[in-house]
């Protein structure tokens, strides 16, 4: 499954995003990395989607995953690629 649109939403800091980045990089998967301290307008679309101010979150085709790690990234992608997100 290629999704549409991919967001994540990023801290550049945070290690958490950096194994999101990873992940996602090993599996092919096209992303937009969007980093929210740099961009204020960004932490709040961030928040609105997600309830909360941590990172990363990841946003496909609508589907949403908040502060998470790879494990949880990867059981979400399965749920998304088998139909059952």
């Amino acid at each position: 499954m290629q999704p549409k649109q991919v967001k994540l939403y990023i801290k550049p800091y945070c290690p958490w995003c950096k194994m999101a980045m990873e992940w996602l990089n090993k599996h092919g998967v096209t992303y937009t990395a969007i980093d929210v301290i740099a961009d204020p307008g960004a932490f709040e679309e961030m928040v609105k989607l997600s309830g909360q101010t941590r990172a990363p979150v990841i946003d496909v085709d609508g589907k949403v995953l908040a502060d998470f790690g790879p494990d949880e990234l990867e059981q979400f992608w399965n749920k998304l690629t088998s139909g059952r997100g």
